[in-house]
């Protein structure tokens, strides 16, 4: 089959409206950003928090928060639209969220490592990514139910924060929406 690809303006018409996207029901992933130090990961977070229409982003510790021309420029207008909060410390808001029933879900390097395609996951989910280099803090690991990787092949031992948050958080949206289907 052969496809088509749409134009700039095609893509621009089959936009919904901010008012549109604000009432569209979120998705049962609650994201926790711990100490992500580049402003420009944090607009990534924000633009495919968008695409996966995440319910909520706590932006926890040293992470920027919007209004910051390198978030804006990357998220592409995501920080208008993707509910988001501010807190000092991302343990509290770790301890909150399992109080709810929250399933806390780190991505994380660990021994042994729990592939992240092949977890399953309770919802809803906290979604929790770390400092760039020191990763997610002791103390949100010790209250996190479950740590998932992805595995790398190469040399580099990771993926960049943002890269890796996106391929998680579309897993974790594709068995939240394909509940069945044991490759989802």
């Amino acid at each position: 089959m052969k496809h088509r690809k749409l134009t700039a303006e095609e893509i621009l018409q089959s936009k919904k409206s901010i008012a549109e996207i604000k009432k569209q029901k979120r998705m049962p992933i609650y994201v926790v950003v711990d100490n992500i130090r580049s402003l420009y990961n944090v607009g990534s977070i924000f633009r495919t928090s968008d695409g996966a229409m995440v319910e909520k982003i706590y932006l926890c510790g040293m992470t920027g928060m919007p209004p910051r021309r390198e978030i804006t420029k990357t998220s592409l207008g995501a920080c208008d639209v993707v509910p988001w909060e501010y807190r000092e410390n991302a343990a509290s808001i770790v301890k909150e969220l399992k109080e709810q029933g929250v399933q806390i879900v780190t991505l994380e390097l660990t021994d042994p490592p729990n592939h992240y395609a092949k977890t399953e996951f309770d919802y809803p989910v906290a979604l929790v990514v770390g400092h760039e280099i020191n990763g997610v803090s002791d103390e949100v690991m010790a209250l996190s139910d479950i740590s998932i990787s992805i595995p790398m092949l190469g040399l580099a031992n990771s993926l960049n924060v943002a890269t890796a948050y996106g391929i998680a958080v579309y897993q974790i949206l594709n068995k939240y929406q394909n509940p069945n289907n044991k490759n989802a």
